[in-house]
């Protein structure tokens, strides 16, 4: 099932993720490094990951929202879907509350409870890509209705389309 919000082929939602996640676990590790050297540098990285993670997590959070809506009502995909939509935004609002905590911190830097808060939407956040996948891998959303090994590229280019199982399709005359 084709995404809605697609860019070259592609969909967006599927982009934009990895940004939010590598943003907020790279500023939770600066802040821990941070909380163990006690180096402002560090805590002044984390807060400014985190806010690019914050930016970046609100962009997948509407296109994502925008594919789900084009989920089949009582399916599978579309529970899966709500519950990592609601995940994703628990972590949003945690790291959003980290960064409004520590905004007028020397260097920014976290307090015990905002890095705990941090460790927990990280968390979240492993669970909720677990299930983004389990929606791409197991149930096929975002996946290309005629996708298979050898496929055209999304970009136009041409080549032999051949079925999952690897046989050629039938040519029709």
């Amino acid at each position: 099932m084709q995404t809605r919000v697609r860019a070259l082929g592609h969909p967006v939602h599927q982009m934009l993720v990895v940004f939010p996640l590598g943003l907020f676990v790279t500023g939770t590790i600066f802040d821990l490094i941070h909380l163990i050297s006690d180096n402002g540098t560090f805590a002044e990285v984390g807060f400014w990951m985190i806010s690019a993670g914050l930016i970046g997590a609100v962009l997948a959070a509407l296109t994502g929202f925008a594919d789900w809506t084009s989920i089949p009502r009582d399916t599978r995909a579309k529970r899966v879907g709500a519950l990592h939509g609601a995940l994703n935004a628990a972590v949003l609002v945690l790291f959003l509350i980290s960064w409004l905590v520590r905004l007028n911190n020397v260097n920014h830097a976290p307090s015990g409870g905002a890095f705990t808060l941090q460790v927990i939407a990280v968390a979240l956040g492993g669970a909720s890509a677990w299930l983004g996948g389990e929606l791409v891998d197991r149930l096929g959303i975002g996946v290309h209705e005629d996708a298979n090994p050898n496929a055209p590229s999304s970009l136009g280019g041409t080549g032999a389309t051949r079925p999952a199982t690897g046989r050629p399709r039938a040519s029709h005359p």
